[in-house]
């Protein structure tokens, strides 16, 4: 990727820098020549696309596509992505509504070729909302190629706020959480839960995630976070405990380190050297 977003800083107080300049930066990345002929090519080619088959057939049309879902990865696993496609999100049980990770399904629906009899690419406004995701998603992938962090947080502003909207029932949300990994990475770190939290029963899982969130915002509710003021105390909680972590890797590191340094230094003693 040609462009390169301006991160001078780490942390929260970096944070901060990239929302004052966000505007800018992202219409700088999508005035490069690249973005603009992808741009132009979907506007072009989606509405001639009658079948998952036709669009992973169609390498560039379904870059966007996975990219504008945070699944870029995934271009080159056509055959599965089709099969995500072409399941029925309004089965129960169906193939996409066993997958843990909720990004496929929220690709499937936004296409329809598992349930409607003609598909939502063949409406009018349809390219201009994808690409709009795209766009954000672009976005995020460059900031994520210098500070995966600061990439966790601006999928974080974008997805929870839209979680919160969604008519589900709180439980429905928490499992989301867990099975969006932005939002799973973000509250992990957030509430500095140990490498083993994940192998935990998912309702177990769940119960910690919403003891920890009552004690930071005082509820734990996912609802709460359509008000941005809830989102960044997050946010900022977030890069509070990562650096946290990182004071505590780094001293455990000097702390081995100075163990070996005296282990070989008494180990010479020994030896007469």
């Amino acid at each position: 990727m040609s462009f390169q977003p301006i991160l001078p800083l780490d942390g929260y107080v970096g944070w901060r820098f990239l929302q004052r300049t966000r505007d800018q930066q992202e219409a700088a990345l999508t005035a490069a020549p690249a973005a603009q002929r992808d741009e132009a090519y979907f506007r072009e080619r989606i509405q001639s696309i009658t079948s998952a088959e036709d669009l992973v057939k169609d390498r560039r049309l379904l870059s966007v596509a996975l990219t504008a879902f945070g699944l870029q990865d995934d271009l080159p696993n056509r055959a599965y992505i089709q099969k995500v496609l072409e399941s029925p999100a309004k089965e129960d049980g169906s193939f996409v509504n066993r997958l843990a990770d909720k990004r496929y399904k929220q690709l499937n629906v936004a296409f329809g070729f598992g349930d409607t009899y003609l598909s939502w690419n063949q409406f009018d406004g349809f390219a201009e909302k994808l690409l709009g995701d795209f766009r954000d998603r672009s976005f995020e992938q460059a900031v994520g190629e210098q500070s995966e962090s600061m990439r966790l947080a601006l999928a974080l502003e974008r997805d929870l706020p839209a979680l919160a909207a969604q008519d589900i029932s709180e439980a429905a949300r928490w499992y989301t959480v867990l099975g969006t990994p932005s939002l799973r990475a973000v509250f992990e770190t957030a509430y500095l839960l140990p490498d083993g939290f994940g192998t935990l029963d998912i309702d177990r899982q769940v119960d910690i995630l919403k003891d920890r969130t009552e004690r930071l915002m005082g509820s734990d509710s996912i609802a709460q976070f359509d008000d941005p003021e809830a989102v960044e105390t997050l946010t900022r909680r977030f890069f509070l405990s990562e650096q946290v972590q990182q004071i505590q890797a780094e001293t455990a590191s000097s702390g081995a380190l100075m163990l070996l340094q005296q282990g070989q230094s008494s180990l010479r003693r020994l030896l007469g050297r």
